[in-house]
């Protein structure tokens, strides 16, 4: 076995050493960009494990171990932490041993013994090291014909068994387990760049950060808000959404703007119906002068088309026209149902209920236009020039504030 990057050297202390086996998902693929995906989902397992105290992270013929480092280490509270990162595809709790047929087979024993009452079992042996004999084929009857030896009133099934007798043999020993677990998959977070996330508290923009760092990239978030129309109730409902998302995401900064003079203006001088278009696109160029600033490559919305009147394809491509980074919308092509399944999956939806406005209910025209015209649009925004936007059609730095906080678990 040898270590990851820095992750620790190796030591057993007893004939069966209890870890956590860890399977990696798509990067196991890759081609001259494995070592920095591997170096960063290794990254990510340790930032989770940092918090519970001292372990061992190692890479077995690409695959990863947890070895508790300390007597008091919890593998189990790990395991809990440690399926929440992304890039991962499979793990669970298993015993390591050394490469010997004799303590293979009391090892499975022993974890027979330690498993749920069952009736069938079958025992399934891959080998990495192809140098181990006896061969995979030959192995699976041995410890089969071991355990019924050694256990009572059971039998083998190999189509649908009770428990499945899992045997790894690898360069640094065998592992031997029973039970695994799915994990989230996706890609290493922080492997794709970085985005910044338009975040309003509601269903939708949560679950786009959840897809969005699944895919790899690392996230900060803009929120808008509007005292006195918003609460303060509002801004703390997104720092608990954010809290929430730390959990698969990692850290977030969080960049809020107060955004009430601007409302209040495009409400004075431009036409009512094409209020939350226009909205809409001071967001994405102040989103974007953020994601400018801090090298960030891309702008992350929740919408999703049709859901609402500024989420129309041609809302959505006068909206998008002010922008020149790409803007990514992993909810497009979902409905509300699908989008609501997630969000309870993450966690994040009773938070999202909440009944506190944000930003973009304040000022909302009765009968919004669902299909405006680009020329229209800029031709209101004319009244906004020197009173919100520069010649050049950036946002004034008066016309609005911003404070940036650090959100974590």
């Amino acid at each position: 076995m040898r270590p990851v990057s820095d992750c620790g050297g190796i030591g057993r202390k007893n004939m069966f050493e209890d870890v956590i086996l860890i399977k990696p998902g798509e990067i196991a693929l890759k081609g001259l960009n494995k070592g920095r995906f591997v170096a960063l989902l290794c990254r990510n397992i340790k930032g989770k494990l940092k918090s519970l105290g001292e372990f061992l992270l190692l890479e077995s013929d690409s695959t990863f171990v947890v070895k508790a480092n300390q007597k008091d280490s919890d593998l189990n509270k790990a395991l809990d932490l440690v399926k929440n990162v992304f890039g991962i595809s499979k793990l669970g709790m298993a015993k390591l041993c050394s490469k010997d047929l004799d303590v293979i087979k009391l090892c499975c024993l022993q974890l027979v013994n330690e498993s749920e009452p069952f009736n069938s079992f079958k025992v399934e042996a891959k080998r990495a090291d192809k140098k181990f004999l006896p061969r995979s084929a030959e192995l699976c009857p041995q410890i089969g014909n071991y355990i019924l030896q050694n256990v009572k009133g059971i039998c083998v099934d190999v189509h649908n068994p009770d428990l499945t007798l899992k045997v790894e043999v690898r360069r640094d020993g065998a592992y031997v387990y029973v039970s695994e677990i799915r994990g989230l998959g996706g890609m290493p977070v922080g492997c794709c760049g970085k985005g910044n996330v338009l975040i309003s508290g509601g269903i939708d923009s949560p679950v786009a950060a959840y897809m969005l760092a699944k895919r790899g990239l690392s996230l900060s978030y803009t929120h808008f808000e509007s005292p006195p129309y918003t609460s303060e109730f509002a801004h703390m409902k997104v720092v608990d959404l954010l809290r929430k998302l730390t959990k698969y995401c990692g850290a977030a900064t969080l960049h809020t703007i107060e955004f009430t003079y601007i409302q209040e203006r495009i409400k004075k001088l431009c036409p009512e119906r094409l209020f939350t278009i226009i909205m809409r696109r001071f967001m994405l160029r102040m989103a974007e002068q953020i994601a400018f600033e801090n090298k960030e490559g891309t702008l992350i919305t929740g919408e999703s088309l049709g859901q609402v009147a500024s989420q129309t394809l041609e809302a959505i491509t006068c909206t998008e026209e002010v922008c020149t980074l790409p803007i990514f919308r992993p909810l497009i092509g979902m409905d509300k149902r699908e989008i609501i399944e997630i969000a309870r999956k993450i966690g994040t939806f009773e938070t999202s209920i909440l009944p506190y406005e944000d930003c973009c209910t304040v000022f909302v025209p009765k009968h919004p236009k669902t299909n405006p015209e680009i020329e229209k649009i800029r031709e209101a925004e004319t009244s906004l020039r020197g009173v919100l936007l520069d010649e050049s059609g950036s946002v004034l730095a008066d016309a609005y504030s911003i404070r940036t906080e650090k959100v974590s678990e």
